[in-house]
């Protein structure tokens, strides 16, 4: 049976590689990124089926006026995947208000204001998944922050599946890691860029060396979350990438 699938941050990366997953199975999918024309571009190549909404999910103001229009759509739907994130490599000690408020509002806040906007949408058979990070575990450094917003989220997640189990809802978090396509691009002023590499090297983590997946092969693990029988359950999944024989 298709589903209705609420994705954010879906007019690049992994968004947009779910998005293009779940149209393909025939599923009707919402794309919301806090630049429209993005998911605009992402909907038309999906079809009419596809509905594309500007939403800067840090802000619940702009997360209330995406779901409303959702709601006037898909007064129901089944799924939201709370993939939106910001990440910049910096040190605290130099970081700037922007680089502060826009990481943990982006990363913690923003699936926060979007599943409390969801969850009035969802009935039983729901489902809520949360897009981490293995910065929770893995040690790359300027990425304090990065890395407290996506523990953040993970505990959020724990939390709220305690919550929702009466309502039938599950919650699941995905720990994702490295990941590319052939659009994939990350824009980091050059020196940033060399003192992360440098500050990599230092931890024991070459860059040059670290195997990356593919965004299409990861979209299968959402495939079988979603799918998943109403008797089963998988909270929390962690992805690694390795090197493809």
């Amino acid at each position: 049976m298709s589903k209705i699938i609420v994705i954010t941050g879906a007019g690049a990366g992994l968004g947009r590689a779910l998005a293009r997953r779940f149209a393909a199975d025939g599923d009707s999918v919402v794309l919301l990124g806090r630049t429209a024309e993005k998911v605009e571009k992402v909907a038309r190549e999906l079809g009419k089926g596809a509905l594309a909404l500007g939403c800067d999910v840090s802000s619940p103001e702009s997360v209330r006026e995406a779901f409303a229009a959702i709601a006037r759509r898909h007064p129901r739907f089944d799924v939201l995947i709370n993939n939106a994130a910001f990440y910049q490599p910096f040190p605290v000690a130099e970081a700037t208000d922007e680089q502060i408020v826009r990481t943990l509002s982006t990363n913690l806040m923003g699936p926060i204001f979007c599943s409390r906007a969801a969850i009035p949408m969802m009935g039983r058979g729901g489902h809520i998944i949360n897009v981490s990070s293995e910065v929770v575990e893995v040690p790359y450094p300027l990425f304090t922050l990065y890395q407290s917003s996506k523990a953040g989220l993970e505990r959020f997640s724990d939390g709220l599946g305690r919550e929702l189990a009466p309502s039938g809802i599950r919650v699941s978090t995905v720990r994702a890691g490295q990941m590319m396509d052939a659009e994939k691009t990350w824009e980091l002023d050059p020196a940033v860029a060399a003192r992360f590499h440098q500050a990599s090297l230092a931890a024991g983590i070459n860059l040059r060396e670290q195997a990356i997946t593919q965004y299409v092969s990861v979209t299968g693990v959402f495939r079988a979350l979603i799918d998943l029988p109403a008797d089963l359950h998988i909270p929390s999944v962690m992805l690694r990438a390795r090197a493809a024989d």
